[in-house]
């Protein structure tokens, strides 16, 4: 049996949506910080969201200490044309100041607020993906899902998925991300192309 199939691997999120995603995509089993007790909750440096699934990934190896497990690591978000590609890599962070903590709901909310009724409404989710290995030995995949921003809020639609799919329209389904089954978002999702460039990539060097 190969070496990376019998190696633990770990995600670097305490997102359990996020982790229950890719465990479909990878079909394998991670671990995730929270559920062995690590304080995990890096600070967002980056410009880009390479640097940042980076960033994740080399601070959770680094926790880990001298385990010679392999780490994965995301970082994506919504860039919206009609404003200039926010919220983009402050995606997460979308309207907070003072340490106050918006809702997913608030976050769709203001960001409908704020596009008003621009005629501009394509957007794309993008992620990047990191499989660390040491320092030096990685490989990096960044994806995207086309789509268009609902309306208005009368468009908000669906209770699957997380963060801002209830208003991000697929046109092709005629539906918004949060609308699609876990299987219909897996297959098209921005997480989902990369998930399957890095289970490819464990396959072909496992």
């Amino acid at each position: 049996m190969s070496i990376i199939k019998t190696m633990k691997i770990w995600f670097a999120t305490n997102n359990i949506h996020k982790k229950k995603e890719l465990q479909a995509i990878l079909n394998r089993s991670l671990h995730i910080p929270s559920e062995h007790r690590i304080s995990f909750d890096p600070e967002e440096t980056g410009d880009t969201f390479c640097e940042n699934a980076l960033l994740k990934a080399r601070e959770l190896k680094k926790l880990l200490g001298k385990k010679n497990d392999p780490v994965i690591a995301d970082d994506s978000g919504l860039c919206v044309d009609g404003l200039d590609g926010r919220p983009g890599v402050q995606s997460a962070y979308y309207g907070e100041s003072g340490g106050k903590k918006l809702t997913s709901q608030q976050k769709n909310l203001l960001l409908l607020e704020e596009l008003g009724d621009s005629k501009i409404r394509t957007a794309r989710f993008i992620c990047a993906m990191v499989l660390l290995f040491d320092e030096n030995r990685f490989f990096v995949v960044q994806e995207t899902l086309e789509g268009e921003i609902v309306k208005s809020h009368n468009q908000i639609r669906g209770t699957g998925g997380f963060g801002y799919d209830p208003i991000f329209n697929i046109p092709k389904f005629s539906r918004t991300l949060a609308e699609l089954s876990d299987e219909e978002k897996n297959n098209i999702s921005h997480r989902g192309k990369a998930g399957r460039s890095i289970a490819k990539f464990l396959q072909n060097n496992g």
